[in-house]
């Protein structure tokens, strides 16, 4: 029996106790005031420390606990403990050749990749922010898309990308647009809590009405966003001038009608007495045409609101950009119409980073 259980232990191969007990940190970028404030009161640390650590992690943005300098090195260790700080890692960071806009390729926790885009434009300079590995709307013209859907990002994985991003810059970030990879709106909790920390007064004091949330008509959720009465800008990804083109270049209209789109709209502007913006991605022989720019009008009506003529930034396929001539007669048909209308050049195509050119890839 003895010599049995000895031939048997020298086979065997144990794993050492430290290594089967460790603990997965888990990030603190992401983390509200009142969780950051549990968080430390549960270690022992009085309230008001929890909120000098939120107020590093996203007022000063710092990247080590040892940059914490009026916070107590026992406290300081305890979180290094059992927290780290991003969620996010940078791979890789791209700088356009032809104007100021850059892109930061960013890695999750499982290895997925997402990336986020930096422009300037005069005193704007902002940051496009993604809310989704892939997107599950699948529209047809859209780069994203081809990857399909990966997973939701968490909010700390939202937030990150503007911290990071904002370190690497060389002068301050004063919008965000929520128009990366994705569709927010189905990510809709994480979004507006990111919403609310980038926004949150002793942390990033990014204004409201600098934040943008774009959505491709996720027509429940737009109606929850006005019922709420978030404070943030709203984009609406039209597209299209009828039900049928849509349905054919953007699936979601199969579920949520433009009718019903155009409804949830002025929902939301009744509630806010903001404007939302449609967005319109111009693309040739789809809704490029004199007739199309009509039938936009006709369907906007007196509806208050902008409207945010896009050039279309080719990806390699069937669509394409029309010709500066055919986008000036189009643009011309909505000179006298009584809603705004201007006009976005994506910047940054020359590294993949324009709007509908994003999908996380190293070759840019």
């Amino acid at each position: 029996m003895g010599d049995h259980l000895q031939v048997h232990l020298k086979n065997e191969k144990f794993i050492p106790m430290k290594n089967a007990q460790k603990i997965e940190k888990v990030p603190l970028v992401g983390q509200s005031l009142e969780k950051i404030i549990l968080n430390v009161q549960e270690m022992g640390f009085p309230k008001f420390r929890g909120k000098q650590i939120f107020q590093w992690l996203y007022q000063h943005r710092v990247n080590d606990f040892s940059d914490m300098k009026n916070v107590p090195n026992a406290i300081r260790e305890k979180c290094g403990e059992s927290f780290n700080i991003h969620p996010l890692e940078l791979k890789l960071h791209t700088q356009s050749n032809q104007e100021p806009t850059e892109k930061f390729l960013f890695t999750l926790k499982r290895g997925e990749n997402i990336e986020s885009v930096l422009m300037k434009d005069r005193k704007r300079n902002t940051i496009c922010i993604s809310t989704q590995v892939g997107c599950a709307v699948d529209c047809d013209f859209c780069a994203t898309a081809k990857m399909g859907f990966q997973k939701n990002l968490t909010v700390g994985e939202i937030v990150d990308q503007f911290i990071q991003v904002q370190n690497l810059a060389t002068i301050p970030i004063t919008n965000i647009v929520f128009m990366g990879m994705g569709e927010p709106f189905l990510n809709y909790k994480n979004v507006i809590s990111a919403a609310d920390l980038l926004n949150h007064p002793e942390g990033t004091q990014m204004g409201a009405r600098r934040i943008t949330i774009s959505t491709a008509g996720v027509v429940s959720k737009i109606k929850q966003f006005a019922e709420e009465k978030h404070k943030y800008k709203l984009a609406i990804s039209l597209n299209a001038s009828n039900e049928s083109v849509r349905k054919e270049i953007m699936p979601i209209t199969k579920t949520h009608g433009l009718n019903a789109l155009m409804e949830a709209a002025d929902i939301y502007y009744q509630s806010s007495g903001r404007f939302p913006t449609f967005e319109y991605v111009l693309m040739e022989g789809i809704n490029d045409s004199l007739r199309d720019a009509h039938d936009l009008t006709r369907l906007i009506g007196r509806q208050p609101c902008k409207l945010n003529v896009i050039p279309y930034n080719e990806i390699g396929g069937y669509y394409k950009r029309p010709s500066d001539d055919k986008i000036k007669s189009f643009l011309s048909q909505l000179k006298n119409v009584p809603f705004q209308v201007t006009v976005r050049w994506s910047r940054g195509t020359d590294i993949k980073a324009g709007c509908g050119q994003l999908a996380a890839s190293s070759d840019s």
